[in-house]
């Protein structure tokens, strides 16, 4: 076999993987180290009865968007430090393509305040058209729980801005909280937003909750009307949410979704595996 065929295979998907990386990580810098990385685990791994090519490097690149991320995040970088546009890092008609979006840094901007999670959803999903049941297999969730991260984030994104800092989330959640389990129904629609969805997975409608989708404040409200009584905050992938534990076990997870001082979204999460893969935080 000619030795130049292996880097002519990885070649063909150079810029995909860059325009994927950039996405990610929001810097070109950190893109091309992710498309390197993704060259070395490629060089060093036998891919002759790969037949999608493309799909096993995009997972490839994605797990090491994902530390990179998750990195970033310990170490509280500003994530809008060193944003450049990638077609001045030399790359190719689609990287470029994905740069000339219609909403270019603003995406950017919101993309910078989501989890790493959620981020890796929406981008692979929602923007490079990747099936959820594969994005599941890189964040070693259930496609339930991914489609959930992506939609969340979609809302965010959809809204234009990026997610509240955690204290004002907290104030509204609490909110929520308090007047769902001392049965406040006015005060609910209050912190409610019109026209706000909640999203449950498979494990909560078979446990009897309402449906996959609720949507309307009047709706919602009447779910959690007089519960949620041994509800806890939470952080949720590092945002504000709640689970209940009996015994110190998360059984339900809720992520919520605040804009502008009202819960916009709410994902409930009842599925063991996908709750033991969601970075979960106590907070007082």
């Amino acid at each position: 076999m000619d030795d130049d065929f292996p880097v002519q295979r990885f070649e063909e998907h150079r810029d995909h993987l860059r325009a994927v990386a950039f996405r990610m990580l929001g810097s070109t810098g950190e893109a091309e180290d992710a498309v390197q990385e993704t060259w070395m685990r490629f060089a060093r791994t036998d891919t002759a009865e790969v037949e999608n090519l493309r799909g096993w490097l995009t997972a490839v690149v994605s797990r090491i968007c994902l530390n990179l991320l998750r990195s970033r995040r310990t170490r509280r970088e500003d994530a809008l430090e060193g944003h450049e546009s990638i077609a001045d890092a030399g790359a190719g008609p689609e990287a470029e393509a994905v740069m000339a979006d219609s909403v270019g840094l603003a995406l950017q901007v919101v993309l910078d305040s989501l989890g790493p999670a959620e981020r890796l959803a929406f981008v692979l999903h929602d923007l490079f058209g990747v099936p959820f049941d594969r994005i599941a297999t890189v964040l070693d969730r259930t496609p339930e729980a991914t489609r959930q991260l992506a939609s969340r984030a979609r809302r965010r994104v959809r809204s234009g801005r990026p997610a509240p800092d955690t204290r004002r989330q907290k104030s509204v959640v609490d909110a929520f909280l308090a007047a769902a389990r001392e049965g406040r129904f006015e005060d609910l629609l209050a912190v409610l937003d019109p026209d706000v969805t909640v999203l449950a997975d498979d494990a909560a409608v078979a446990t009897g909750f309402a449906g996959h989708q609720v949507t309307g404040a009047n709706a919602v409200a009447e779910l959690f009307n007089g519960k949620a009584a041994a509800a806890i905050p939470v952080l949720v992938d590092g945002a504000v949410g709640a689970m209940w534990a009996p015994g110190g076990q998360p059984r339900s997870v809720l992520a919520f979704t605040v804009e502008d001082g009202r819960v916009t979204g709410i994902d409930i999460t009842n599925d063991p595996a996908a709750i033991a893969a969601l970075d979960l935080v106590r907070i007082d």
